[in-house]
């Protein structure tokens, strides 16, 4: 039992570290990609022939609820950010040089 409790104390920096902010630079990663599917939808299509002449064709499609409330998608970035790192953005997003 002893020892149950104390691998627990010892894994429990680990679990309480999870809940923390993370770094600027991930959170900023992220969270372009939410302020992109809040600009437009994203997908692709696929079709393809087989041996035998068996055709596939596929879809996917992401709309996020951003886009669909019609959302500013640089407020959803800041808004993103701060919530995930804790500060706000090293610079908006309309700034950086990956954003069209």
């Amino acid at each position: 039992m002893k020892r149950v409790i104390g691998a627990g104390l010892l894994l429990l920096p680990l679990v309480l570290s999870a809940c923390g902010p993370m770094s600027l630079a991930e959170a900023e990663r992220q969270c372009f990609e939410r302020a992109r599917l809040a600009k437009q939808p994203r997908g692709e299509v696929s079709v393809g022939v087989g041996s035998g002449g068996r055709t596939a064709a596929g879809l996917e499609l992401n709309v996020s609820s951003d886009f669909l409330l019609g959302k500013d998608p640089s407020a959803v970035y800041e808004t993103c950010v701060m919530n995930k790192a804790g500060e706000p953005p090293s610079r908006p997003l309309y700034a950086r040089p990956d954003w069209r």
